[in-house]
């Protein structure tokens, strides 16, 4: 029998990592979040084994061993949509990762974060983090990916950072694209995920008229194609492609070009097009709360594919 890789979570979120490493076997022995509402949903589908906090008020003692460490860290100071801020303290907290990296030297270890930190001053932070790992004893690898390369209907492009510790053979290689033009097979589509999905699903999406910013970029894919990307606040979700398209008046505005029913995606939807399940429980907080969970979320075929390339290491 193969042994279950002992694995701990930081920055968990509602789960979107932890499902897709359990998926592959992986044992969950260690998780956290600061968010309540996010915890709640993580115990609702993971399971119980996620303590809410600060990741900084826990120490070297509550750390389990582990062979595998994975982490999400909050990016609100590099995504290219944000406040991009890069003093702000929430863009330091790769040092609490790297404090539990050092602290359980695991075999491996895996980060997901917006691919918004290779421009500009971010860029500097990214050093920072490759730096700091490799110092803790990790040979180290990043790459760009884009979910819709790896059986997400969406564009999705996020940074990956994979790293091998020192006294370990093992070479990683990130996935090679499964759909796209290097492969002949087109990415998953909006209508293949949302097929048999209520049409107007009163209640489970936001439906503030459309202001002058929302419709300052192409929110709507149409049903063939994947859909934008799927971002954290309930405003600025994508258009269902069941809206009337939309057409460019110049850089910055896009008017619809015909009359007709138009909404953003529900939070279900979102959370089809992340990769979750269908059958996933979303049953805490507020419908907001809920669609920040979901565009906070690592896809998790996405993840999945990354985490699987680990195989033989183990």
């Amino acid at each position: 029998m193969m042994k279950r890789i002992q694995t701990i979570s930081l920055f968990s979120g509602c789960g979107g990592s932890d499902f897709a490493i359990k998926q592959l076997g992986h044992h969950i022995v260690w998780a956290n979040d600061i968010d309540e509402v996010a915890c709640q949903t993580y115990k609702d589908n993971i399971g119980p084994v996620i303590e809410q906090g600060d990741i900084q008020d826990f120490d070297f003692a509550d750390f389990p061993d582990a062979d595998f460490l994975v982490g999400c860290y909050p990016c609100q100071g590099f995504t290219q949509g944000g406040r991009r801020k890069t003093g702000d303290s929430i863009n330091f907290l790769y040092q609490q990762f790297d404090r539990v990296l050092r602290a359980v030297l695991p075999r491996a270890f895996a980060v997901e974060n917006v691919n918004g930190m290779l421009y500009g001053e971010n860029r500097k932070l990214l050093h920072n983090q490759l730096y700091r790992y490799r110092m803790a004893g990790y040979r180290v690898k990043w790459q760009v990916l884009d979910a819709q390369d790896y059986g997400v209907a969406q564009q999705r492009r996020r940074i990956f950072i994979v790293g091998i510790r020192s006294d370990i053979s093992f070479q990683y290689t990130f996935p090679k694209p499964l759909y796209g033009s290097e492969t002949g097979r087109r990415p998953l589509s909006q209508k293949e995920v949302l097929a048999g999905m209520p049409q107007w699903p009163e209640g489970d999406f936001n439906d503030e008229p459309f202001h002058w910013y929302y419709l300052s970029r192409r929110r709507r894919h149409d049903w063939d194609e994947p859909c934008p990307c799927i971002v954290g606040h309930w405003r600025h979700v994508p258009l269902h492609p069941m809206s009337p398209p939309l057409k460019r008046i110049h850089t910055d505005k896009w008017v619809f070009a015909r009359k007709g029913p138009a909404r953003r995606l529900s939070y279900r939807e979102c959370a089809a097009l992340q990769g979750f399940p269908k059958n996933f429980r979303w049953e805490r907080g507020t419908v907001r709360e809920r669609f920040q969970l979901i565009g906070n979320a690592v896809p998790p075929p996405l993840f999945k594919a990354v985490v699987s390339n680990l195989g033989d290491l183990w």
